[in-house]
């Protein structure tokens, strides 16, 4: 499974993006189970800007053919985790 995960704002409006495929990692079925979650548990509005707190993170994560966008202050366990991981190890975008 491809996970792209995209930053933007914060308190200097840098935007960064990485995407991880999962195949052949130790961890890929838990971070796939991670990443369907963090995309079926978004927000209905979008927790995207205009969401959150001034100079907070906003998180686009896009998984299984979804995309879900939230705000840093309303991250649950599973979106915090894919995108800890995602930006963590995932090779950088563009």
């Amino acid at each position: 499974m491809r996970i792209a995960v995209t930053r933007s704002g914060g308190f200097a409006g840098l935007t960064r993006r990485a995407v991880l495929e999962t195949a052949g990692r130790p961890d890929g079925a838990r971070l796939e189970g991670l990443a369907r979650r963090a995309v079926a548990s978004a927000p209905a509005e979008g927790g995207g800007p205009g969401h959150g707190v001034p100079d907070g993170f906003h998180y686009e994560i896009s998984a299984a053919g979804r995309t879900a966008r939230c705000a840093e202050k309303s991250l649950n366990e599973a979106q915090q985790a894919v995108v800890d991981a995602v930006l963590r190890d995932g090779d950088p975008l563009p």
